[in-house]
C-alpha cells in the first residue's frame, strides 16, 4: 500500500534518506581508513581522520556542509558514550591505591599546562584575554582518541588506569578552568560594565553544577529501574535510554555534555558496579562503528584555511602544549612515586585533543561578547587542535605499546588481583592479626557482601588445620567463598616480614589471601600452585615483589611478561 506524504513530506522523506546514506558512507570510509592506517603500523584513529580530512571540506569535498551538518546528533551521540566511557574509569574503589599520583597529576596538568601556555602566547600575542582562553582549553585530553586506543591495543594494567582517570580528571579541570578564564576574559573586556567577577562566574558555575547534576541523577535513576533487571539484554537496552536521555537533556537545557555523560559514567561505576552489562558494556557491540563515524566526521571537519591566520602563535600553542604535558606528567609521576613506565610514557598519552576543545571554541563563537577575537581564536584554536590530534593519536599508541600494556586485557590466571588488592608495608604482629587485615581489605576492594566474621572464621579454622605458609617468605591463606562464582584475593607484602612461624624460619614476606567458591576448585589449585612455584622458588621473583615500593609496582611484576610462566594467559591472543 501506498502512503501520500504530500510533496513536503517526501522532500523530507528524501532528505532523511540521504542523511542515512551518508553516515553509511562515513563509516564505511572511517572502516577502509583505519584498516589502511593498520596496514602501515599506524593508529586506527589516524587512518580515520586522515580518510576524514581527504573526503570533507578541505580534500575532495565529496559532501556538502548540509549534509555533513545533518550527521551532529551522531557526533554528540559518539561524545556522549565515549564520555560515559571514560567516566567509568573514576571507579573510587579501583583507584583506591591510584588516589595520590591521579591528585598530583591532577594538579601539575591544572596549573603547569595553563601556566605555560599563557606565557608562551602572550609572549606571542601580547595581550591577555586570547592567551588566557587558550591556556584553558590546553589542559583537555582527547578522551575519544585515547579510548579508542586503548581498545585497538587491547591494552591493560596500571598505566591504562592512570591514563583513563587522567583523561577523566583533566576534562573535568578544562571545563572548570575554561569557565574561569572565560568569565575572566569578558570582566577584562568589558570592566565598564558594572558586574563584579563573581557575578559573572556565577552563570557558568551553575552550568557545570547542573551537567554534574544531570549526570548523577541519570545514573541514580538507571540504578533504581534496573534494581530487579538481570538479563543483558535489557540491561543494555536501558544503558542506550539512559544515555540517550542524559545526552538530549544536556543538548536541549545547554548544559555541558562532556560533564553530564561523563558523570553518568562515573555514578554507574561507583553505584551499579556489580552490573557489568551497564554502561559502556551495552555498546561494545557497535562501538568500532561508532568511532569509525566519529573520527571521520571529525576530519571531515577539519580546514586547512585557518592555518595561514594562526601562524606563529598556533605553532607556540601546539609546542608550548606538547612540552608542558610532558613535563606536569613526568614531574607528578615522580613525586607520586609512579612506577617507571607511567613516569616516562604518561605524557605522551595525554597529547590528543579534539570534541571537547572544539566544542569549548564553538562557544566563544557563539559569545557576542568576544566578538573581537572570534576569528583569531577560531583559527589558532582549530589549527592547534588538528596538530594535536594527527601527532597526538601516534603519541598516544607509542605510548601504550611501551607502557607495556598493550596485549594485556586477555584474562590470566591471577587476574584477579589488582592494584586495588594489594597492600604494601603491612604490618602485624601474629598470623592471624594479618589474615584479619587482609580480609578487611577483601571485602573493601572486592564488595563483598558478606559477614566479615564469618569469613574471617573460614580463613583461621584452615590455618589451624595446617600452616598455609610455604617457606620462603610466602604465605597463602585462603577459605571458601559462600556465595559468587569468582575467585577473588588480595596480598600483603612486607619488606622487612612478619615474624611467624614457618617451615624454614624466615620471615613471611609476602601474604596472598584467597577466596573461592567451590565452582573454582580446581582453578583454586593452580593458583596456589603457580604462586608456590614462583614466589616461593623464584629468587629474581622474590627479590623484585618483596621489595615493591607500591602496590602499583608489586603489580607491575606480577604481570609483566617475564611473570607469563605462572601468570599465564587463560585464552589466546
Amino acid at each position: 500500500m501506498l502512503v501520500d506524504c504530500g510533496t513536503g513530506g517526501w522532500t523530507e522523506m528524501v532528505e532523511e534518506g540521504k542523511v542515512l546514506l551518508v553516515l553509511a558512507e562515513v563509516v564505511l570510509a572511517g572502516l577502509v581508513g583505519g584498516q589502511i592506517a593498520h596496514m602501515l603500523k599506524l593508529p586506527h584513529v589516524t587512518g580515520q581522520i586522515l580518510i576524514g580530512i581527504l573526503i570533507g571540506q578541505a580534500g575532495l569535498t565529496l559532501f556538502g556542509p548540509a549534509a555533513v551538518h545533518g550527521l551532529d546528533i551522531v557526533t554528540q551521540f559518539a561524545l556522549g558514550m565515549i564520555a560515559l566511557t571514560v567516566g567509568e574509569h573514576l571507579n573510587i574503589r579501583a583507584l583506591r591505591n591510584a588516589g595520590k599520583r591521579l591528585f598530583i597529576l591532577l594538579l601539575t596538568e591544572s596549573i603547569l599546562t595553563p601556566v605555560i601556555v599563557f606565557a608562551v602566547a602572550y609572549f606571542i600575542h601580547g595581550t591577555p584575554w586570547l592567551p588566557l582562553l587558550l591556556a584553558a582549553i590546553a589542559v583537555s585530553t582527547a578522551p575519544a582518541t585515547i579510548v579508542a586506543l586503548v581498545k585497538e591495543t587491547r591494552s591493560k594494567g596500571v598505566f591504562v588506569k592512570t591514563l583513563g582517570a587522567a583523561v577523566a580528571l583533566n576534562n573535568i579541570a578544562c571545563v572548570i578552568l575554561f569557565a574561569v578564564a572565560r568569565s575572566a576574559s569578558r570582566f577584562g573586556m568589558e570592566a565598564q560594565n558594572g558586574r563584579s567577577f563573581f557575578e559573572m562566574l556565577s552563570g557558568p558555575g551553575a552550568q557545570i553544577g547542573l551537567s554534574i547534576l544531570l549526570g548523577v541523577a541519570g545514573g541514580l535513576v538507571l540504578m533504581i529501574v534496573t534494581q530487579h533487571v538481570h538479563r543483558s539484554e535489557r540491561l543494555a537496552a536501558f544503558s542506550l535510554i539512559a544515555l540517550l536521555v542524559v545526552t538530549g537533556a544536556a543538548i536541549y537545557f545547554r548544559l555541558s555534555l562532556l560533564l553530564s555523560c561523563l558523570f553518568l559514567g562515573f555514578t554507574i561505576a561507583n553505584v551499579t558496579a556489580e552490573k557489568k552489562e551497564l554502561g559502556g558494556a551495552a555498546f561494545e557491540s557497535i562501538e568500532t562503528a561508532i568511532y569509525a563515524a566519529f573520527f571521520t566526521l571529525a576530519g571531515m571537519e577539519m580546514d586547512f584555511k585557518h592555518i595561514g591566520a594562526a601562524g606563529l602563535l598556533a605553532a607556540g600553542v601546539l609546542a608550548a602544549r606538547f612540552g608542558s604535558k610532558l613535563l606536569s606528567a613526568n614531574l607528578a609521576m615522580r613525586f607520586a612515586g609512579a612506577t617507571n613506565n607511567v613516569r616516562r610514557y604518561l605524557g605522551f598519552a595525554l597529547i590528543p585533543q579534539a570534541g571537547v576543545a572544539i566544542g569549548l571554541i564553538l562557544l566563544i563563537q557563539q559569545d557576542p561578547a568576544f566578538a573581537s577575537l572570534r576569528s583569531i581564536l577560531l583559527a589558532v584554536g582549530l589549527t592547534t587542535v588538528m596538530g594535536n590530534e594527527l601527532i597526538g593519536s601516534l603519541t598516544a599508541s607509542f605510548a601504550l605499546k611501551r607502557s607495556g600494556d598493550a596485549g594485556k586485557d586477555r584474562p590470566r590466571l591471577i587476574d584477579f588481583i589488582q592494584e586495588q588488592n594489594i597492600v604494601t608495608n603491612i604490618s602485624a604482629k601474629t598470623k592471624e592479626g594479618a589474615i584479619a587485615k587482609l580480609t578487611d581489605v577483601l571485602i573493601q576492594t572486592n564488595r563483598l557482601e558478606i559477614d566479615r566474621n564469618a569469613l574471617l572464621k573460614t580463613f583461621l579454622l584452615r590455618e589451624s588445620e595446617a600452616s598455609t605458609c610455604v617457606g620462603s617468605g610466602l604465605a597463602i591463606p585462603h577459605g571458601i567463598l559462600p556465595e559468587g562464582e569468582e575467585m577473588c584475593g588480595v596480598m600483603g607484602i612486607s619488606r622487612e616480614g612478619m615474624p611467624f612461624d614457618t617451615p624454614d624460619g624466615i620471615p613471611v614476606h609476602c601474604m596472598v589471601l584467597l577466596a573461592t567458591p567451590e565452582s573454582q576448585r580446581e582453578r583454586h589449585l593452580e593458583v596456589i600452585a603457580a604462586l608456590a612455584r614462583a614466589i616461593g622458588r623464584d629468587h629474581n621473583i622474590q627479590e623484585q615483589l618483596f621489595n615493591a615500593e607500591t602496590p602499583a609496582h608489586a603489580y607491575e611484576i606480577l604481570h609483566a611478561e617475564e611473570a607469563a610462566d605462572f601468570n599465564y594467559y587463560l585464552t589466546e591472543a
